[in-house]
């Protein structure tokens, strides 16, 4: 790798250069890297008199707020419905049972409020579409609801854990 060096200019492009206030090409390589990794916009780093900010490319067709197809309709403020995402069931099922997921990245809750009695239990009966935990995301309580009909086999997420989005949270023995 080269022992070239970024500076700041004038104009607020980078250029290589070495000397006082320079930041090595490997240490920008990492901050794109962690820029990639870690899903956020923009990365600013100020140490001195050099300030480099790396922000993630966007794409002109990605939509700027919520789409629909992952936020529903606000059941009260603060409170949301998330739809689920369609997935072919048939690769969800594992001897016979469907996974059901997180659609969102935060934390999982049981119950509609602390103190309260979860929404499911092991071996509940669930109907398409009733509640069955809530995530919050961004201070908004996004009610999780059973894209399939059946029984609740297993929980997969403590209460008040983080999940990703994706994440297992669910198995239900679908009716048949």
């Amino acid at each position: 790798m080269s022992s070239e060096s970024v500076q700041s200019n004038d104009s607020g492009k980078s250029s290589p250069k070495s000397g006082k206030g320079t930041l090595p090409l490997k240490d920008v390589g990492k901050l794109v890297q962690l820029l990639a990794d870690s899903g956020v916009g923009e990365i600013r780093v100020k140490q001195g008199e050099l300030e480099i900010t790396v922000k993630a490319r966007t794409e002109a067709s990605t939509p700027v707020g919520p789409s629909e197809a992952v936020y529903g309709t606000p059941v009260m403020p603060g409170k949301e419905t998330v739809a689920v995402p369609e997935v072919d069931s048939s690769l969800e099922r594992n001897g016979g049972l469907h996974v059901m997921r997180s659609p969102v990245v935060g934390t999982f809750y049981r119950a509609p409020a602390p103190g309260e009695e979860p929404y499911v239990e092991v071996g509940d009966r669930v109907g398409k579409g009733q509640t069955l935990c809530i995530v919050e995301a961004m201070k908004l309580m996004n009610e999780i609801p059973a894209d399939e009909s059946g029984e609740v086999v297993e929980i997969l997420v403590e209460n008040a854990n983080g999940v990703e989005y994706d994440q297992p949270l669910f198995r239900i023995r679908p009716e048949v």
